[in-house]
């Protein structure tokens, strides 16, 4: 009987292999190809109203990703395999050195370490090979230290802006597009107030420091101030905004439902202003209480601000310089200063400490509108812009901000929290993102079907001493939002 060379006996070993792998896979397509035709056959008998290159579409995808972890389990099921070999072959070696303490101890440390090169090349493959599929299904942090509290149904139109009284009662103040505005209790969503003086859109609102009276501006090219009485009515509980519910329905279908909402016609209303200023020339964007509460500042869009005194209700200053409309207005908490905003790229700050002059400084970091400019409690100022950028500055220099903040979309007016310095900003795309001041990104508001804004929100605003709800956003779904922001949660997982 011949006998086989060894080459030719490794060569005909080779070829069965190559043929066995080359019957495997075939016969592993074959199983895929029958199961996904299998999945296939029960899903179209199934009552379903997918479109069916769309079902054919999820069958990939699930297949793509049993296939990829069916491999990480061999892959895992091998390794395991040789970190076991490894063990015993050092295991036996070791045994050789009798009585020899030091040599089981390096043994011992080799294995060791090997060991731990297998666990950690086993880890490494595991994010490697998982990366691109588990994180689009990867959940936000921000959900354990934000959360939606309460909605405050009831304008017909966009909310254009919002502010919380400084004095008791502590209620909530919007302005929206539908020539109102209205007071709401923070505690239970019911409108308290509405004010119904303005003839056209009612744009900002804030609250006297001191005094129960409201600032209003509005596109009538006037600014109201007018007082307010309101009664709180008694807290609900809470409803658990995580549980299903009517709301739980395609964007589209709100909407719908939306335009059958009226606005409350049971609460007391306001007609008449205490005050009416008139000088501007165009629409009043926004109005502001300069620190005391003696005198106001409003933007317009003629280009101009104007300093009024609320008493004579007499132009003090009018403010030009800007070469478009202004978009935004600020006063600084405790000094006497103003910042305005424009759609001319730029931002200026006014000082009124001097009474015999005022001066104007103009800063030009932006390259879109300036949508607002905001004090905070120290020596900086954060201005937001439709360039997808914040950018925070130091009063005590100003030449370059401090921190840049950079977005997916245009910044709205933002809001900075008093004793924790945390930026909120209102985005085009229907998002509130909250950043601290150096720029590093803290949290995004949860926004689905059931929790969150369904259009552009236009404005944020802090209340810290409520312990109900401390962070309120608005925007043109025509609802107000109270959040219940955790800081020290927030700040621990930054």
């Amino acid at each position: 009987m011949p006998v086989e060379s060894g080459s030719s006996a490794a060569a005909r070993q080779a070829k069965q292999k190559r043929k066995s792998h080359s019957l495997s896979i075939r016969r592993t397509n074959s199983t895929e190809q029958d199961r996904s035709g299998l999945q296939r056959d029960m899903l179209e008998g199934q009552d379903t109203k997918l479109p069916l290159s769309l079902r054919n579409n999820l069958l990939d995808l699930f297949s793509q990703i049993e296939r990829e972890f069916e491999n990480l389990y061999i892959e895992n099921l091998e390794l395991r395999k040789e970190i076991e070999t490894l063990n015993d072959r050092l295991t036996a070696e070791g045994q050789t050195f009798e009585g020899a303490d030091l040599a089981k101890g390096a043994l011992k440390t080799k294995a060791s370490h090997s060991t731990s090169q297998l666990s950690q090349k086993l880890k490494t493959t595991y994010k490697a090979s998982t990366s691109k599929i588990v994180s689009s299904f990867k959940a936000t942090t921000s959900r354990a230290v934000c959360q939606l509290v309460r909605e405050y149904v009831g304008h017909r139109d966009g909310i254009w802006d919002l502010s919380v009284t400084r004095t008791q009662p502590v209620v909530l103040g919007t302005a929206s597009a539908d020539h109102t505005a209205m007071l709401w209790s923070i505690e239970t969503g019911k409108c308290l107030l509405k004010y119904l003086g303005h003839q056209g859109s009612v744009n900002s609102i804030k609250f006297h420091p001191t005094e129960q009276m409201a600032l209003t501006a509005s596109g009538d090219q006037t600014a109201h101030i007018w007082r307010y009485m309101v009664q709180l009515p008694t807290p609900q509980p809470v409803a658990d905004m995580s549980t299903p519910c009517e709301d739980d329905v395609d964007f589209s279908d709100k909407d719908e439902a939306d335009g059958e909402v009226e606005g409350p016609n049971d609460c007391p209303s306001v007609r008449v202003a205490t005050t009416t200023l008139r000088s501007h020339q165009g629409v009043v964007i926004a109005a502001d209480w300069l620190v005391g509460g003696k005198q106001v500042v409003t933007a317009s869009w003629d280009r101009a601000a104007n300093l009024y005194d609320v008493e004579t209700s007499e132009l003090v200053h009018s403010l030009t310089g800007h070469d478009q409309e202004l978009t935004h207005c600020c006063t600084h908490p405790t000094q006497r200063l103003v910042v305005t905003s424009s759609r001319d790229t730029t931002f200026r700050l006014w000082d009124f400490r001097d009474p015999s002059i005022h001066s104007v400084n103009v800063f030009q970091g932006h390259t879109d509108t300036v949508t607002s400019a905001v004090f905070t409690v120290g020596d900086n100022v954060v201005s937001g812009s439709d360039d997808r950028t914040v950018k925070v500055w130091d009063l005590k220099n100003m030449r370059s901000p401090i921190a840049t903040i950079r977005t997916d979309s245009a910044v709205n007016r933002i809001s900075v929290s008093v004793s924790q310095r945390i930026i909120a900003l209102p985005h085009d795309n229907r998002q509130v993102r909250l950043f601290d001041m150096s720029g590093v990104r803290l949290a995004r508001l949860p926004r689905s079907n059931r929790q969150g804004h369904r259009r552009m929100v236009c404005c944020s605003t802090w209340c810290e001493d409520n312990t109900s709800c401390n962070l309120f956003s608005c925007g043109f779904d025509r609802q107000a939002i109270g959040w219940n922001i955790n800081i020290p949660a927030l700040l621990q997982e930054k």
